[in-house]
């Protein structure tokens, strides 16, 4: 009875088409930003619940592992590192049609995400999270938020577009809720996700963003991330050594990406079960964690600390190897949850040694160092995103210091450049995906009626009988012969209808030739510089399957044929590039899938 009553209630909702229209679409976002903050605050308490659970202590994952003793820093990531891995094998095990990754929803899928796996890898990266592992906790806070934008979205049997936009609105407001940055919650998707930043997409992402910044303050649990006050305005020659900073992030980002590649296939190579594997993951990390348990969590209270204390060259470098490599150990045995915030972590460190080098060889600089930590995470985050702007509004939106814009500008432009110069990689995959595809549409619309030339096989001379056309046309299912003379000149084409003609009206045609009978002007002809938007106009106007291809010189030599369907194959492949790109999302009509 109840199955009834919410299938009865569906069909009634998607009757009334205004519920998915643009306009309506603002006021979804304003509850998908509710929704993905609630999950975000959820998502914390979880983590203090486990805490408590195992250690009796709950706050900082830096504090709480400092206060553990030597085998609890090692059991609890191990653990940990167990119960994660079985929760993904559990998933793993889901069937589904649905998406896992809301990424990949997103940008390339349908919309739809599977509840049941999405929240046992929630579920995952809370255990790995709470227990110490180095990766961020926005990974499993944006996915709950796209999460339960999906499940309503798929509720209310909004078209495809519409879903995904939807998804993405609960994705923005999840990365809004856990960094304390609208803006650049919004731009993480738009810039990232979507690849566009189409006010028809971006707007609502900003609704979002802001109605779920509006829900933590309300609830209690928005702060800004690192509040700088007094930050000093830079003179303008003081900008270029932050344009040596990103240089250096554009070189070292992609670096930090392929050694978790690394370890990903290394981990993957021992054969091991998931379980096993994260389990190991954790152990190797608690044996790290003995030694420096400031590597555990995602690194927001040794990011704090790199701010506002003067820390040695060789701690910073300690403190960084050491957080390398436990990111790569948690990330490699396969733990879900976000690098992000790890990458915010290793770009503060090498901003900071690189603050502290150019203080020791110029000493009068007005810079302090910590403006180089903040400047060396945002060029770092924006080289290994691929996504500067956002990271840029990221840094400012998590500091409230307006100064830091100015060297934040080019050092994150010149890292992002620097970083797809050296190297092909990118922190999502869906980057990458959604960078093959574009360069795939450029391909397609930059081909050349020459990449489609076909050999001409129904040619004939203008001194060949007609008898030669005759049978031509008889072991051909064409309509037209091309004529060339003995240097391959074209001349027209002989049209069956017209030798048709010639034999009914019982002529004399065993003394004609090819020439006598061709029609120089009845098709017209392509030619092999030419673009597919200017062959299909010639096919517009054309009811054959093919035409022919002539070079451009006084004389034109017959080079081919380019038949319709492999223009149509070719426009085909572009279409299908488009519906999988953002630019989807520009359709402003409301198509409702039909009642089943």
């Amino acid at each position: 009875m109840a199955g009834n009553t919410i299938q009865t209630l569906r069909q009634r909702l998607a009757d009334y088409l205004w519920l998915s229209g643009l306009p309506a679409m603002l006021g979804w976002a304003v509850l998908m930003g509710g929704l993905g903050a609630l999950a975000t605050i959820g998502f914390h308490e979880g983590m203090r619940f486990i805490q408590n659970l195992v250690t009796g202590q709950s706050g900082s994952i830096v504090g709480v592992t400092e206060g553990l003793p030597w085998y609890g820093r090692l059991l609890f990531p191990t653990f940990g590192g167990l119960i994660a891995g079985t929760l993904l094998w559990m998933a793993a095990k889901t069937k589904t049609e649905s998406n896992a990754d809301y990424m990949e929803a997103v940008a390339i899928g349908d919309g739809r995400l599977s509840i049941g796996q999405g929240l046992l890898r929630s579920l995952s990266s809370l255990c790995t999270v709470a227990s110490g592992g180095s990766i961020g906790r926005e990974g499993a806070m944006v996915h709950l938020g796209a999460l339960g934008a999906s499940a309503v979205g798929r509720f209310m049997q909004f078209s495809t577009t519409r879903l995904r936009l939807l998804v993405a609105c609960g994705a923005a407001a999840g990365v809004a809720s856990a960094y304390g940055a609208p803006v650049a919650g919004a731009l993480f998707v738009a810039e990232i996700v979507l690849g566009t930043m189409s006010m028809q997409s971006f707007g609502p992402l900003l609704v979002a963003a802001a109605s779920a910044n509006i829900v933590m303050r309300m609830s209690g649990h928005y702060q800004t991330s690192y509040p700088m006050a007094g930050m000093p305005d830079l003179p303008g020659i003081e900008v270029l050594p932050f344009v040596v900073m990103g240089i250096v992030s554009g070189l070292t980002a992609p670096l930090f990406l392929k050694f978790l590649d690394f370890s990903r296939n290394r981990f993957k190579g021992t054969g091991l079960p998931l379980p096993a594997r994260l389990a190991l993951g954790g152990f190797l990390l608690g044996l790290l964690l003995i030694i420096m348990p400031q590597v555990a969590g995602n690194g927001y209270s040794v990011v704090n600390s790199l701010l506002h204390t003067q820390w040695a060259w060789y701690a910073v470098i300690a403190v960084l190897m050491c957080k390398v490599f436990a990111t790569a150990l948690t990330v490699g045995s396969g733990a879900v949850g976000g690098v992000f915030t790890p990458a915010l972590f290793v770009g503060a460190a090498i901003g900071t040694l690189f603050g502290q080098i150019v203080a020791f060889f110029w000493p009068a600089i007005s810079a302090p160092v910590y403006m180089f930590t903040l400047v060396g995470m945002g060029s770092f985050l924006g080289a290994a995103t691929s996504a500067p702007f956002m990271a840029i509004l990221m840094i400012f939106e998590m500091t409230l210091a307006y100064p830091i814009v100015l060297p934040l500008l080019p050092a994150c432009v010149v890292a992002y450049f620097v970083s797809r110069a050296v190297a092909q990689v990118a922190m999502y995959d869906v980057t990458m995906v959604r960078d093959r595809d574009l360069q795939l549409r450029q391909r397609l619309r930059q081909t050349r009626l020459a990449e489609l030339l076909r050999p001409a096989e129904t040619v004939v001379h203008t001194s060949a009988p007609i008898k030669d056309a005759l049978q031509m046309f008889l072991d051909y299912p064409v309509k037209y012969l091309y004529v060339v003379d003995d240097s391959n000149v074209y001349q027209g084409v002989i049209a069956q209808q017209d030798l048709t003609s010639l034999l009914l009206g019982q002529s004399e045609i065993q003394h004609k030739c090819a020439g006598d009978v061709l029609r120089r002007d009845f098709v017209k002809t392509l030619h092999p510089d030419m673009t597919l938007d200017q062959a299909q106009d010639y096919f517009l106007q054309f009811q054959g399957e093919r035409l022919p291809v002539v070079s451009r010189d006084e004389h034109p030599l017959l080079l081919g044929v380019v038949y319709k369907s492999a223009l149509l194959e070719k426009y085909s492949a572009l279409k299908k590039s488009l519906d999988a790109s953002g630019e989807a999302m520009f359709d402003l009509k409301v198509v409702r899938r039909p009642h089943k």
